[in-house]
């Protein structure tokens, strides 16, 4: 008697109504509720880094309306970016430790406080020393604030759609670079180098009311504590992840650094058209974004090291495109893409980090501005070494294959810490039946399991029929 197959059904997602509410038995995996819909608590969370994005950038495009306005010189001025690059790294680990046990929309709304009020400072700083220290306060919750969020989507998600909900709250920082940064700096000429810092206050008000409204309470991770969080920073696997956002990221800002003069000098491009070109690198961050969820969520390390591999290949062309205006604009566009490293980096060290997720996941933008002080100055060393304007892309081919030799050493380096809580709970899915390689309904691949399927076929989210 032959056996019967019957084709499983997908169980309807809850919808919540004013009426009736999802409640948290509604919702698979234990997963926290979100009663307005997942798309509006991820774009609570990118809001914020659009906001963040564009404090972090307007300032460099507004430098010389930002000395005349406090009195002091064009390079003294500069040192008000340094410091915002200070107060990040300084204060991704301190926020890390000290928030460890702080229920992440809490600790998310008291971040875009402290960043409102820094800058409302900046925004009324009498004089170059106030608005140095204004800007040392507002980088402190920059990084905490951008891996506290990828905690945040992360947990609102399944595992194996992880990264997708990460690389969603980072698209408002790729959002900001391509639109909202020339938009805030023409403001900023018109209105005053002061407005822009005021507006920036404002999309972060709006960001608190935006997580107040969209962003469900999660619980804090069992286990996490200060000392856990501390401990994490001895971990050799850890570091070396660490690490490679810092050596190989570095690239990217060897080349962006100098991206004007090498497309004016080199390229012959009148220095009118240096915002196209960079309105192509910021449609690049964005499309990276979207790209990049999708294939970290199915092969994050071969995506990770693919990714690092394919950078230095394109910095390696981009010395030779950049003769042409034309292949020169396809290069900036293809080295932009390369931000999707950013989100992989993050799943990675969601990974690796054991109870220290908090610490991690902010130390993970520390390190990408750890990448964004060392990039330019290499760079500049070896034009003055030079005389060419090619030798920046050169050097980030160099950052970039030192990234990809410290992650394979981070994957050989021992570790003092359990796996992440994620993957953790991607172990214990129930194994999948099989659905062949045409379905449609493998878009939205299943997380991996020991299941191994044959015959041309792929493992399927649905439990098997009895």
């Amino acid at each position: 008697m032959s056996a019967v197959s019957v084709s499983p059904t997908r169980t309807p997602k809850p919808v919540a109504t004013a009426d009736q509410p999802v409640t948290a038995a509604a919702v698979p995996d234990d997963l926290p509720v979100t009663p307005h819909g997942l798309n509006w608590a991820l774009a609570a969370l990118a809001l914020g880094g659009l906001g963040i994005g564009t404090g972090e950038f307007v300032p460099m495009g507004l430098l010389p309306d930002v000395a005349s306005g406090v009195g002091a010189s064009l390079t003294a001025t500069g040192h008000v970016i340094s410091a915002y690059a200070v107060g990040v790294v300084v204060g991704a680990p301190l926020i890390g430790v000290l928030g460890s046990k702080t229920p992440r929309r809490r600790l998310l709304l008291m971040l875009m406080a402290f960043y409102v009020a820094a800058n409302l400072i900046s925004a009324v700083a009498p004089s170059y020393e106030t608005l140095l220290a204004a800007r040392f306060l507002s980088g402190l919750p920059h990084g905490a604030f951008f891996g506290v969020a990828s905690l945040a989507a992360a947990a609102l998600v399944p595992f194996h759609r992880r990264a997708w909900a990460i690389t969603m709250t980072m698209l408002g920082l790729s959002v900001a670079n391509l639109l909202v940064v020339p938009l805030a700096t023409a403001m900023g000429h018109a209105l005053g180098w002061r407005s822009v810092f005021v507006a920036v206050a404002a999309i972060g008000v709006a960001t608190i009311l935006a997580i107040i409204r969209f962003v469900p309470v999660t619980q804090t991770l069992a286990g996490a504590s200060m000392r856990s969080e501390l401990g994490a920073l001895r971990d050799p696997k850890l570091l070396l992840t660490l690490s490679v956002g810092a050596i190989g990221f570095g690239g990217m800002f060897a080349v962006y650094s100098y991206i004007a003069p090498t497309l004016t000098e080199r390229t012959g491009v009148d220095e009118s058209l240096v915002p196209l070109y960079l309105f192509f690198w910021g449609a690049g961050m964005v499309s990276g974004n979207l790209i990049g969820g999708r294939l970290i969520d199915r092969a994050l390390m071969p995506t990770l090291a693919g990714g690092l591999a394919l950078f230095a290949v394109a910095l390696a062309v981009f010395s030779v495109a950049s003769l042409n205006p034309y292949t020169a604009a396809v290069g900036v566009f293809v080295l932009g893409n390369v931000l999707l490293l950013g989100p992989a980096l993050q799943s990675r060290l969601m990974d690796v980090a054991g109870n220290a997720q908090t610490v991690a996941a902010t130390m993970n933008h520390a390190s990408f501005n750890t990448a964004n002080a060392l990039g330019p100055l290499l760079a500049g060393l070896a034009f003055t070494a030079t005389g060419s304007w090619a030798a920046p892309a050169w050097v980030g081919v160099g950052l970039a294959l030192g990234g990809l030799l410290l992650l394979w050493a981070s994957l050989r380096a021992p570790t003092r810490l359990t796996a992440g809580p994620a993957r953790l709970n991607a172990r214990r899915q129930p194994l999948a039946t099989c659905k062949p390689f045409g379905s449609t309904r493998w878009r939205r691949r299943a997380p991996r399991t020991r299941h191994r399927c044959r015959g041309g076929q792929r493992p399927d989210s649905q439990p098997r029929a009895a």
